[in-house]
C-alpha cells in the first residue's frame, strides 16, 4: 500500500491503514518529514463504532500507540509502534481509529496570515479469534422525489467494507445515471445510505438499475431492484 502524501506539510505516512490479529497484535507505524523545518505530531486514538450510519468516536487504551508525542527533525522519519493491550473479539472486527495532529511551530513575529494544522485519521481493524472476518453485503434502491435514488448498503458480514466509489446505469447503458464518489466505511452489522441525483435527461421506467461498485471486500457489477417512491 501506498504511503499518503501530506503535501502542506511534507509528510509521508506509512502504512495508512493498520490490520492487526490474534498472532499480529502490534505494528511500526513510520512518519516521515520531508521538510526543511521539524514537525512535531500528536497521537490520540480513539474505538470506533457507528450508529444509523454515523461514525461514532470514543477514546480508548485498547489500542496503545508510542510515543504520543514526536518532534521530526527536518529531512527525518519517526517511527511510532501500535499495540493492542486487550484480547481480539471472538468473532467480529474490532476498529479504532489513529489521528495525528501536527502541532502547529509559534507564530513569527508580524505573522497576520492563516496557518492551518494537519490532521490525519488512520483506521486499524482487529482480525477475531476464531476464522477470518468478511464483510457481507446487501444493497438496495428506491427512487425518490424530484426522479433521485437512494441507494442502501446494508452491511451482514462481522467485517467492514471500504466503498471507493459507485455508479448507477439505465440497463443498457453505458452513461452513469448517478455516480458517488465520496470514500465510505461501512462496519460490521451497520447500514449506510447515499442520496443520489441523477441525470435529469434520462428517465427511470423500469423497476431496476444496473449498480457498479469498488470496495476492498471485491467489485460489484450487478442488478439493482428499485422499490417505488
Amino acid at each position: 500500500m501506498l504511503p499518503v502524501i501530506a503535501a502542506a506539510s511534507d509528510l509521508q505516512i506509512d502504512p495508512i491503514r493498520i490490520e492487526l490479529s490474534p498472532q499480529q497484535q502490534s505494528m511500526v507505524l513510520t512518519i516521515k518529514n520531508d521538510s526543511d523545518q521539524p514537525a512535531s505530531i500528536q497521537v490520540q486514538v480513539v474505538a470506533w463504532s457507528q450508529v444509523d450510519g454515523k461514525d461514532v468516536y470514543a477514546p480508548t487504551r485498547e489500542l496503545l500507540v508510542a510515543p504520543p508525542i514526536v518532534t521530526i527533525p527536518a529531512r527525518s522519519e519517526q517511527v511510532l509502534r501500535a499495540a493492542l493491550r486487550r484480547q481480539a473479539d471472538a468473532t467480529n472486527e474490532l476498529a479504532y481509529r489513529i489521528y495525528l495532529q501536527e502541532l502547529p511551530p509559534p507564530l513569527a513575529p508580524g505573522f497576520s496570515g492563516l496557518q492551518v494544522a494537519l490532521r490525519i485519521g488512520l483506521p486499524v481493524f482487529v482480525q477475531p479469534r476464531h476464522g477470518k472476518a468478511a464483510a457481507k453485503l446487501s444493497w438496495a434502491g428506491s427512487r425518490v422525489s424530484g426522479g433521485n435514488v437512494k441507494v442502501e448498503l446494508q452491511n451482514r458480514g462481522n467485517a467492514h467494507v471500504h466503498v471507493s466509489d459507485f455508479a448507477l446505469y439505465l440497463p443498457g447503458s453505458d452513461n452513469p445515471l448517478a455516480r458517488e464518489t465520496s470514500s465510505t466505511y461501512v462496519l460490521a452489522g451497520q447500514t449506510h445510505a447515499w442520496l443520489l441525483k441523477t441525470d435529469p435527461t434520462q428517465n427511470i421506467s423500469g423497476g431496476s438499475l444496473r449498480l457498479k461498485a469498488y470496495t476492498d471486500a471485491g467489485d460489484v457489477d450487478a442488478e439493482l431492484p428499485l422499490a417505488a417512491p
